[in-house]
């Protein structure tokens, strides 16, 4: 036993001692686990060349793919119009057909003259972006290193155009354009403001002064939700089409052996979500474009009594 100020201060200094070893030997450890590594594909698109200082990304290439194909298609599905569609022709005029039947019954046919070229080209770009981002070899064929269980590969030669939000949010921002320009053309600039602030319904008095309190509040939240949707839209469609990505690899690297087998039945799936992510997109944006755009019936004066 010891007493006194100098046992203390003996015993202090040998707890300094031993905190500080202490915190020498975790600190290694803590900061090699602070940063886990990324598995699977990565979160954002990986610049594949720089020619003439313009940055290159896997995922711009896959679209440029996409477009070019869907391009060239349709040029040579309508060189040569016959009155009896066959072959390339028959199917381009199904799906646009069907298309502009499809929108017609949702928007009218007014609306559908005006705005049929952009809901078709973006669902059948949307469509056959997701379902090209399934080839094999889109996100396999790259650059990588070797691992203890084979080649892994950091920069893919390919991506997913809809597995990069900045396609997303570049299309749901030109939709937001277009959406302005439509409103302004069907409605005009005091139209829109109504249509947005303006009290709905036959309220005099009192009741119509604070209806009118009423929608100028349900228009400014209105205006909150407006400004929202680019980024809704285009994360909605970003993130279904990454996670379908993530669900493709894990399946693969699931079970040693078995990668070529059990993502088989999720690529069907992929392939319907694809779908409904193309017509989600494009059915979102129509009624968008037709719930600023449609006009109040007004009622008849001999219906009155």
């Amino acid at each position: 036993m010891c007493l006194g100020a100098g046992c203390a201060f003996a015993m202090n200094a040998e707890l300094r001692n031993a905190s500080a070893i202490s915190t020498n030997a975790v600190e290694p450890a803590g900061s090699a686990t602070a940063i886990p590594a990324e598995h699977g594909p990565s979160q954002k698109a990986v610049e594949i060349a720089r020619p003439f200082g313009f940055p290159v990304t896997n995922s711009m290439v896959a679209t440029w793919i996409v477009a070019l194909g869907l391009i060239v298609f349709a040029q040579v599905a309508t060189r040569r119009m016959k009155p009896v569609p066959e072959g390339a022709q028959n199917f381009w005029e199904w799906l646009v057909e069907g298309l502009y039947t499809f929108l017609e019954g949702i928007i009218g046919s007014h609306l559908v003259g005006r705005t049929f070229w952009f809901f078709a080209s973006i669902f059948i770009f949307i469509l056959f972006a997701n379902w090209v981002s399934l080839i094999p070899g889109v996100g396999t064929i790259g650059w990588g290193h070797h691992t203890a269980h084979g080649l892994e590969i950091d920069q893919p030669l390919f991506r997913g155009a809809n597995a990069d939000v900045n396609l997303t949010l570049a299309m749901a921002l030109v939709f937001f354009a277009c959406w302005i320009i439509w409103a302004l053309q069907e409605d005009g600039l005091v139209g829109f403001l109504k249509e947005l602030f303006g009290p709905k319904g036959d309220t005099a008095g009192l009741l119509g002064v604070i209806m009118v309190i009423v929608f100028f509040a349900s228009g400014c939240l209105e205006i909150i939700s407006i400004l929202f949707r680019p980024v809704s839209l285009s994360f909605r469609l970003y993130g279904n089409v990454f996670a379908g990505e993530n669900m493709l690899e894990t399946m693969s690297t699931l079970v040693p052996h078995l990668g070529w087998l059990l993502p088989i039945p999720f690529y069907f799936l992929e392939l319907l979500v694809g779908l409904v992510q193309a017509l989600v997109f494009m059915l979102l944006t129509a009624v968008f474009t037709l719930l600023i755009c449609q006009h109040e019936e007004e009622e008849p004066a001999t219906s009155r009594s």
